[in-house]
């Protein structure tokens, strides 16, 4: 059944508020300007960032504005979002090349073409003392502890700092700056998000829509998150997207078809692992088109289902010395710590010439001319002395 624009629009959405504000702002018959901002901590833009950059794209092909906020600024300060700690500081040239990346691979979903992209900068660099004053006389002080992540840590008395506290209103600040009509958002975002809404009324501008949408959880049972570590991203290598998308547990696959692929079907009805490969395909060819959906695809068979040695295969080169420190070469070859290559190797999980090796030294010529593998995923050919 064919979705009317609002249910489109909405599709997956925790909140919209408030109620019936949206569709007063669609019967203003003009391009709505859908904010979202976008933390630059991080240079990759994961599958949960995703989420709320289709909602975007739906606004964008009902003939609205996606503007796209990049924090320059206020990921100079962090927010917390949840974490209870404070983000890291990075440095200009970090936050600018983050920044470009953000953009590239967010295109993947979103339209550049309607796309409007700023900087916070532009306008939170250029706020006087005074300025911030009449900003922070938009809130309480208990108005702000209200969120959910400040009330908590202040019951456990753990530190809170002032910059912390102005975060929400830094980004409300951005929602006046561009004349936000919907802002979107995580469901950790809602403060924020609301928060907005008190300040652009202060600034005697209509308040946005407050539009937030779920996290996606990712296989380890966490929200999916670039610094957990636990992330699909966007436009990383097409092998690499396809083996992780097949980790995602069965019993997750409900909501990644709902989220991802926006498809309100049980994918548990039928076969799981055919639900499965056909969600790796569609993240695969979304970002890199279908050839190497299909090349993912083939590779995710003969080196995990099957067990085999990839068709073409990294050289590496040995080491100085005889016999060579195995934990000490994976590291190497395959940019893991030692103490995961020892404990690869304690789990039968290190074979070279496809037989399990046990021992932490291996002699020079045993390895010279090998394939070596380590897990199910990783495999090189060694060198030739």
């Amino acid at each position: 059944m064919t979705q009317s624009p609002i249910e489109e629009l909405t599709r997956n959405a925790a909140h919209v508020l408030p109620k019936g504000a949206l569709e007063e702002k669609l019967r203003l018959e003009r391009p709505l300007r859908v904010k979202l901002g976008i933390d630059v901590t991080a240079p990759d833009v994961t599958l949960g960032n995703g989420i709320p950059l289709q909602r975007m794209a739906a606004f964008q092909r009902e003939g609205h504005i996606g503007v796209l906020i990049v924090g320059d600024y206020t990921t100079r300060i962090g927010d917390p979002s949840g974490r209870s700690a404070a983000r890291p500081i990075l440095s200009d040239e970090e936050i600018d090349a983050n920044a470009r990346r953000f953009v590239d691979q967010a295109s993947t979903i979103i339209d550049p073409d309607r796309t409007e992209v700023r900087f916070n900068g532009e306008w939170l660099a250029k706020l006087d003392f005074a300025e911030i004053l009449r900003l922070t006389r938009t809130t309480t002080v208990a108005q702000v502890l209200e969120r959910d992540d400040f009330a908590k840590r202040q019951l456990a008395r753990e530190p809170i700092s002032m910059s912390e506290l102005l975060y929400p209103l830094m980004q409300a600040y951005d929602s006046v700056a561009v004349n936000a009509d919907v802002e979107l958002g995580g469901t950790d975002q809602l403060y924020n998000l609301l928060a907005g809404r008190e300040v652009m009324l202060a600034y005697g501008l209509e308040p946005q829509v407050a539009l937030t949408v779920e996290y996606l959880v990712s296989w380890d049972g966490a929200g999916m998150s670039a610094s957990r570590g636990n992330y699909i991203g966007l436009k990383e290598d097409a092998r690499e997207q396809f083996g992780k998308a097949m980790r995602i547990p069965d019993e997750l696959l409900p909501q990644w078809y709902r989220l991802v692929l926006e498809q309100d079907d049980d994918p548990l009805r039928g076969d799981p692992l055919a639900a499965k490969l056909a969600l790796a395909r569609f993240i695969v060819t979304r970002a890199h088109g279908d050839e190497a959906a299909a090349r993912a695809e083939a590779h995710f068979t003969r080196v995990v289902r099957e067990g085999r040695a990839p068709d073409q295969l990294a050289e590496v080169s040995l080491p100085i010395g005889d016999p060579i420190h195995l934990p000490a070469a994976l590291a190497e070859w395959f940019g893991m710590s030692t103490s995961e290559a020892r404990r690869l190797i304690s789990q039968g999980g290190v074979r070279v010439d496809g037989e399990p090796v046990s021992e932490l030294d291996l002699a020079r010529d045993t390895l010279a001319g090998a394939v070596v593998q380590a897990g199910k995923r990783r495999f090189a050919r060694i060198a030739s002395d």
